[in-house]
């Protein structure tokens, strides 16, 4: 096995973390006219699941940040896999009982295959969840199996609803060293009965999302396939050293707020090799929303982002913000694709917001059949309430796009700053956008913003003056790497049941 060291990025990240290097799995081919097919394999896929039988192989093996050295089975604290039964409980049990090995080697817990109906657990440290290929973890439709939890101190109150939230499917804070994989097994959020609470104003309090992590590190999500959220699918807050790698996600376009994957106020932070169809944006990146994430003051740093695939009408690829009064710095994008999806790289903010968003770069980006190649908006309302300040401006700067191709595009930009505070230091290269039939007359609308351009075609706004050809690398992306990309996994296995 390998070897684990952390290299820290500043001295504020701890030493002595492990380090991990996933290898990098080969591109799917993405065409649209898949989307269904591919859809509708991953549900049969589902409903095959024989629920009657725990059938787990005698070994199996997975690439992790952490091996444990104590192994059970979730059959082994009553769980029943037919998909009526609540396993609850059994969750519970389990990982109370598994906790007690949290200095002892760390413990994992096999979910077999099977359909296994379940509320909110919470995980522990020194902990993995495996969900073998078959398994199938079903989320209850019985409302008073998620409890209320505490609004984010970032945002003061819910995303849905002010006050409380429903805690999450797969819950946890205050963690070291966890990781939640398995072989592509699947979570099916049954997102349809809070879909429906959602657009009828039935809820109370916030609905609840599929993983989330608090206050945590070292953190590994990986090798999963995520159905149908009531809300966000994977929300990393307050953490750092996480990595989000090998996801399918999959949520009808029109449902509401099924976000991807929402690194929020999160440290050192790597996704890739994921495919997501949304109702909302793939990747959000956060950081907390007005006076509280001004006030909380923690924000979202040095993130990678590649090899991402997305499907969203209706919302963007990568968004930053809209939350995000704590700060946006050095987030780092490339080797992404779009399809049929509103805006590739969106940047939403508002006067109130504060915080910043700053040090931003893409490169290799395909996009086809898009509304907005790329939106900036300082327009984005929202408050969390009417307490905002209204000098909390917020600064937008040095964002760095090169190399991109895109093709039936209605637009190619929107960029609109904000009055008196110009989004500044814009910089776009490299990049061909290939207008649809029924474009925009003017592909470009461009105010309150500064910065260049070089071998954009169309030709850009005023306001992006080409610097010439000698110029079309003129866009910055960072040669160094980042503290995530030295991790190193270690090859783990099932190891012997308890």
């Amino acid at each position: 096995m390998h070897s684990l060291h952390f290299v820290p990025a500043t001295k504020q990240i701890p030493t002595g973390l492990p380090t991990m290097e996933f290898s990098r799995s080969p591109r799917r081919t993405q065409v649209i006219e898949m989307v269904s097919a591919f859809v509708l394999l991953i549900l049969l896929s589902i409903s095959s699941v024989d629920g009657q039988k725990a059938c787990v192989p005698e070994n199996f093996e997975y690439m992790a940040i952490s091996c444990r050295a104590h192994s059970a089975l979730l059959t082994d604290f009553g769980g029943v896999g037919d998909g009526i039964t609540s396993n609850t409980e059994a969750f519970k049990a389990a990982i109370n009982h598994l906790s007690q090995f949290e200095s002892d080697g760390g413990s994992q817990l096999i979910v077999p295959a099977g359909r296994w109906l379940t509320g909110s657990f919470n995980v522990t440290s020194h902990f993995t969840l495996f969900l073998h290929k078959d398994a199938v973890l079903l989320a209850s439709q019985d409302v008073n199996e998620w409890t209320v939890i505490e609004p984010l101190p970032s945002y003061g109150r819910g995303r849905d609803t002010a006050g409380g939230r429903y805690i999450s499917l797969i819950f946890g804070t205050n963690l070291t060293d966890v990781v939640i994989t398995g072989g592509n097994g699947t979570i099916d959020g049954q997102g349809d009965l809070w879909w429906g609470k959602f657009h009828k104003g039935e809820l109370n309090y916030t609905r609840p999302y599929l993983i989330e992590i608090m206050y945590s590190e070292n953190i590994q999500i990986s090798n999963l396939t995520l159905v149908n959220s009531p809300s966000w699918n994977v929300h990393p807050v307050y953490s750092r050293n996480v990595v989000v790698q090998g996801i399918t996600i999959l949520a009808p376009v029109t449902s509401p707020n099924t976000d991807g994957i929402n690194p929020d106020s999160c440290l050192n932070t790597r996704i890739e090799d994921c495919y997501i169809v949304s109702g909302d944006d793939c990747v959000a990146v956060k950081s907390g929303w007005d006076e509280y994430g001004i006030a909380f003051g923690m924000p979202t740093k040095q993130l990678v982002i590649r090899r991402l695939t997305c499907i969203s009408p209706f919302s963007a690829v990568i968004a930053l913000g809209s939350e995000m009064s704590g700060g946006i710095e050095d987030v780092r994008a490339e080797d992404i694709v779009a399809i049929n999806t509103e805006s590739g790289v969106r940047i939403k903010t508002a006067v109130g917001r504060g915080g910043y968003v700053k040090d931003i770069y893409l490169r290799g980006m395909t996009m086809e059949t898009m509304k907005w190649a790329f939106w900036m908006t300082g327009n984005y309302g929202s408050h969390a309430d009417n307490n905002y300040d209204p000098n909390a401006i917020p600064v937008i700067q040095n964002i760095n796009y090169r190399d991109v191709v895109a093709k039936n595009v209605t637009m190619a930009a929107r960029l609109e700053g904000i009055s008196g505070d110009p989004f500044t230091g814009i910089c776009l290269s490299n990049v061909t956008i290939e207008l649809a039939k029924m474009s925009k007359k003017a592909p470009w609308t461009c105010t309150d913003i500064a910065g260049i351009s070089s071998g954009v075609i169309p030709q850009p706004c005023d306001l992006l003056p080409d610097q010439g050809p000698e110029k079309i690398a003129a866009c910055n992306f960072p040669t160094d790497s980042l503290p995530i990309d030295q991790l190193e996994v270690q090859t783990c296995s099932s190891g012997k049941y308890l």
